[in-house]
């Protein structure tokens, strides 16, 4: 019974906030007052339909899974697609990741199967000093078999204190025993700006992987350490990027724009308008930029990419982004839970809306399989272009993301290769288990290649000679950024997977025609400002 009254109360405190909310924004103390009947109406009836679940449904009945996972979560989807709430679990999590950065070894984990296995030790960290690979697979943690452990669990076993040890016995492709390493944790940072780089001779390179509370700090010294105030073109890269906190977004927004210039503004049922605006500017800093987006980049990665292009600053390229422009509040509840609400809806400088109708699709088609709307709202940037609104961030530039082909497919959904960059697949840790030797200039000549169709044979992989010879210049490109990744770690990797990107390529092209951009619409809104008002 306790444990239905824990539950019942924290239900009881998220239907609370909602009313505490339309106390406070709400326009009148009546609508309030029935608010606040309607609610307990509500929680009556809800009593009522647990107490006679729990007295007569055929199995027992936990409860809290009921309420954490049934009432409250499918109460806030009726709400819109992005509301929501988090278990203890989830919260802490969250939490990490909106403050970039725990205590624990550094690496990321992933399940395969039975067991929980590395897909990368970040770079820096503990473990990758350690010398732990992706694909390693964790077998024990201090002694304790992870057998029959999820990979939370395990997740949970390698945090700790910073300063403290923790022994990792790992198994490896290629060696008869268990690899064990002594790891001495520490804080672990998430950086928002994961890897930067001059990707081209005086063209800067940043791919902002998330907006967490260092985002905006990790960019201004990536900037510096490139010295972007002397280079030719930067290219900002946010695909994949699903957002996190706005008020990152609006640091970032102010190191490209010029002081004064809107960045974002939100307003809702209840919420007044805010406006946030450049507070302190690019400080002459007005180096050539592009945004590269895709259908992945969402919210915060939208901001940025709306106030670039409303004000003519740089060009987006890549491919339309998610749709994503409600603003969440977060409100801690009891037992260490939280919900994440909608609150409001942001527009870019220029007035669009960013967010793409949820209404009328289904919960699959909003996150899988988006549609264009069929009106689009059309608005003017600084130098009079067209934009669009409602359905995300239409690129400048339109680059589609190369799809694979049918054998490439096969490679990936078979576990050959990782799909993402940040992972190694079955045949890197294949070859790396032969123990050759590596250095930073590999290359895949054609030992490697007969290696790697031996290995598709010895794992039933139906393939021609035609496929090898069509995909030889993709396969070589793969293999080189895995064993790279592996050998190296992600910073390494992340290079070679930008020598084969048609979007960066693309997005290279452009820079003078971003430059173009940027000083006729500087040249337009001088002579905007310079003509006198007139009067009546």
């Amino acid at each position: 019974m306790e444990t239905s009254k824990r539950g019942l109360f924290l239900l009881i405190g998220v239907l609370a906030v909602s009313a505490v909310l339309g106390g406070l924004y709400g326009p009148s103390v009546k609508a309030t007052a029935a608010g606040a009947n309607d609610i307990q109406d509500s929680v009556k009836s809800f009593t009522r339909v647990l107490a006679i679940v729990q007295q007569n449904y055929a199995n027992p009945v936990d409860t809290d899974k009921a309420i954490y996972d049934g009432a409250i979560p499918n109460m806030l989807r009726v709400l819109d697609p992005h509301s929501y709430f988090f278990d203890p679990k989830q919260y802490a999590t969250f939490r990490e990741e909106q403050q970039g950065r725990y205590y624990g070894v550094g690496m990321t984990v992933a399940a395969r199967e039975n067991y929980t296995y590395v897909v990368a030790p970040m770079v820096g960290s503990p473990a990758y000093k350690a010398g732990i690979r992706p694909g390693d697979t964790i077998l024990k943690v201090d002694d304790k078999s992870c057998d029959g452990l999820d990979t939370t669990q395990v997740a949970d076993l390698l945090k700790g204190p910073k300063g403290t040890e923790v022994k990792i016995s790992l198994g490896r492709e290629g060696w008869d025993k268990p690899i064990v390493v002594s790891v001495i944790r520490d804080e672990i940072p998430r950086p928002g700006v994961d890897f930067y780089s001059v990707v081209r001779p005086g063209i800067g390179y940043a791919r902002v992987s998330a907006f967490n509370e260092t985002t905006d700090t990790d960019l201004a010294s990536a900037l510096k350490d490139l010295d972007v105030s002397h280079l030719d073109g930067m290219i900002l890269d946010v695909r994949g990027n699903g957002g996190g906190l706005l008020q990152q977004a609006v640091g970032i927004g102010d190191m490209f724009l010029e002081k004064n210039q809107l960045v974002v503004s939100f307003h809702g049922r209840s919420a007044p308008e805010r406006r946030f605006y450049a507070v302190r500017g690019n400080q002459g800093v007005t180096v050539p930029l592009i945004v590269l987006i895709n259908g992945q980049s969402a919210s915060a990665s939208e901001i940025v990419a709306g106030a670039i292009q409303d004000h003519d600053r740089g060009l987006v390229v890549g491919e339309t982004s998610f749709g994503k422009g409600l603003v969440q509040t977060q409100f801690p509840l009891s037992e260490e839970t939280a919900m994440l609400l909608t609150v409001a809806r942001y527009y870019t400088p220029s007035g669009r809306l960013i967010q793409r109708d949820y209404k009328n699709v289904s919960l699959y088609d909003y996150h899988y399989n988006p549609k264009p709307p069929r009106q689009p709202e059309v608005k003017l940037t600084d130098s009079g272009r067209q934009v669009f609104g409602q359905g995300g961030i239409t690129p400048d530039i339109v680059v589609a993301a190369p799809k694979l082909d049918p054998f490439e497919e096969t490679l990936v959904r078979r576990g050959i290769f990782y799909p993402f960059p940040q992972g190694v697949g079955d045949f890197t840790r294949h070859y790396l288990g032969e123990k050759p030797t590596v250095g930073k200039n590999f290359i895949v000549d054609d030992a490697v290649l007969a290696e790697f169709r031996r290995y598709l044979e010895s794992e039933h992989v139906r393939y021609s000679d035609e496929d090898i010879k069509d995909n030889l210049d993709w396969l070589k490109w793969r293999i080189r950024r895995e064993v790279t990744t592996s050998v190296f770690g992600l910073n390494e990797g992340y290079k070679v997977e930008l020598e084969n990107d048609p979007q960066l390529d693309k997005a290279l092209a452009a820079i003078p025609q971003a430059k173009a951009l940027y000083l006729n619409a500087r040249k337009i809104v001088a002579q905007r400002q310079a003509v006198p008002e007139q009067q009546p």
